[in-house]
């Protein structure tokens, strides 16, 4: 990892990061609110047969049970999109974003390998995901309490929550990175990135919703973005394990990709 390359980053990054972590902090701070307001009526609603208990389970949340309406908050296209900005915008465009630009060389022409930009280029992602993922966490505490339900958060578990998090969306970082330095161009990485992203959703919140699908949710990367398990002590080491395993196949390939390839002049 280089140093200084690192704090460029950082320097580069941080606007972005304080107001994505200030968005995602106010909206984890909502949904207890909404839990507190709205879950008991929902839940007698349920209860009552007048809604269907499956269109109430969203990707694995729901709001009546503060667990579940974490969940929301962690799996709601809102959330994915403030942590994407690193995830993905920042993962794909570190390196085929400069390619394309022309600028790599320039940085490859300074004294840091290609094996020691691209780590520090991961490192820098995956900081960046940490602390979003922490201000949501922070959001969360926050909203428990102005709601009165501080009582039923489990704060024992929010680290796990933590790295359930920020491996997660690691994971998909990982991957965005291996695109990136795989291809000259932005479009190709990111396309690539956005893909496994979207079709991942799309097939966790269909067998969430549709029981004749949920045999579908083991082959989203979603699925192992498990707030409410892992809230309620039920969270799967496996779960963990398949997206270690994701990212670390991500890495190597970049490592083995990235300083055998040759970087054709941009055009």
């Amino acid at each position: 990892m280089n140093r200084a390359l690192f704090v460029r980053t950082w320097r580069a990054q941080r606007l972005k990061l304080v107001i994505a972590s200030v968005a995602i902090a106010a909206w984890s701070t909502f949904l207890p609110v909404i839990y507190k307001s709205f879950g008991s009526q929902m839940k007698a609603l349920v209860d009552s047969g007048v809604i269907p208990k499956q269109l109430t389970d969203f990707g694995g949340g729901d709001v009546f049970s503060l667990s579940g309406s974490i969940a929301i908050g962690f799996i709601h296209p809102i959330a994915i999109i403030l942590v994407a900005i690193f995830a993905v915008g920042f993962a794909t465009s570190a390196v085929a974003g400069e390619r394309q630009r022309g600028t790599l060389e320039v940085i490859l022409a300074r004294p840091v390998s290609r094996r020691g930009l691209y780590v520090t280029l991961l490192v820098g992602a995956w900081f960046f995901i940490a602390v979003v993922e922490a201000a949501a966490l922070a959001g969360t505490i926050i909203g428990s309490s102005l709601a009165g339900v501080f009582g039923e958060l489990e704060v024992s578990r929010l680290p796990l929550l933590w790295i359930n998090g920020t491996l997660f969306w690691g994971t998909i970082a990982a991957v965005g990175l291996a695109a990136s330095v795989t291809f000259d161009r932005l479009g190709p990485a990111l396309g690539i990135t956005l893909a496994i992203v979207v079709v991942s959703y799309f097939l966790e919140i269909l067998g969430s919703l549709w029981p004749d699908a949920k045999g579908l949710q083991p082959y989203s990367l979603f699925h192992y973005l498990a707030p409410r398990d892992v809230l309620n002590g039920a969270a799967s080491v496996g779960g963990f394990a398949i997206l270690a395993v994701v990212a670390v196949v991500a890495v190597v390939w970049a490592l083995v990709e990235f300083p055998r390839r040759d970087l054709a002049a941009p055009s």
